[in-house]
């Protein structure tokens, strides 16, 4: 029972914490006193084209549909190069997941831009790209560190091939694989202050704007919330790679 009790206490503390983050981006008149308390000489120190509870829902979207494209892309292919059908393409595919992190993310907006227009595609495929290193890269480490003996004796039970991977590989390879999809969802969480450069908007919205006009309180205000929704992120993450990590699956 106390057992029980202590793999739930987490997720309840995220829970909580996630119910007051809504609740301080929602009060816009806290963000306001805030901020024209820090920068006293501001004229305007709140952000006026949205609420910031606005701001963090366009963030959460664009982040929340490129980290779905990227683990639908990312596990697939992180599982096929340590097949036997995949590995001869393991480094083409390690080498385009490195190059894709590299390439700057406002290189592929110029780029996408001319084939999609301004919106949300171009910054939803950059940050997609942009996220797949840490997703591959864990998805390969963490099967390849399941022990041969353990395999063996899988297949020795009459598991096939599918069972295997899904009853044995992917279970063992969890704490793995979740380390790099949090560290996948940061990057894009960060990253994707960019995508107000397409127009979508999102906390990028105040930052690029008080870049150009020097209002320095704008910049605060998205660059403080996106602080916010990335360490609440990664303390979510961590707690859903503790759940789904198989008890003595290891503790690394």
């Amino acid at each position: 029972m106390t057992a029980v009790r202590s793999r739930w206490t987490g997720p309840a503390a995220v829970a909580l914490a996630i119910v007051a983050f809504g609740y301080l981006v929602s009060r816009q008149d806290w963000w306001a006193a805030a901020l024209a308390w820090m920068f006293p000489g501001q004229p305007d120190t709140i952000y006026p084209s949205a609420s910031v509870a606005l701001l963090v829902m366009q963030h959460l979207e664009i982040v929340g549909v490129s980290s779905a494209f990227t683990l639908m892309l990312g596990l697939p292919l992180g599982i096929w190069v340590t097949r036997g059908s995949g590995r001869d393409f393991r480094d083409v595919v390690a080498a385009t997941v490195d190059f894709g992190q590299s390439f700057p993310p406002v290189a592929v907006l110029a780029l996408t831009l001319t084939i999609f227009g301004f919106g949300p595609w171009p910054p939803i495929l950059a940050l997609t790209i942009y996220g797949l290193l840490p997703v591959v890269s864990n998805t390969v480490a963490g099967i390849e560190a399941v022990p041969p003996a353990v395999l063996d004796a899988a297949r020795g039970m009459g598991m096939d091939r599918w069972r295997v991977l899904f009853e044995v590989e992917l279970p063992l390879a969890a704490r793995v694989i979740m380390a790099g999809v949090r560290t996948s969802v940061i990057i894009i969480i960060g990253t994707a202050t960019v995508a107000a450069i397409t127009g979508f908007g999102g906390l990028g919205a105040p930052i690029f704007a008080g870049i150009n006009v020097q209002n320095y309180a704008f910049v605060l205000e998205g660059a403080a919330a996106a602080a916010m929704l990335a360490v609440l992120a990664d303390v979510a993450l961590a707690q859903v790679e503790r759940l789904v990590t198989p008890a003595g699956a290891g503790t690394g």
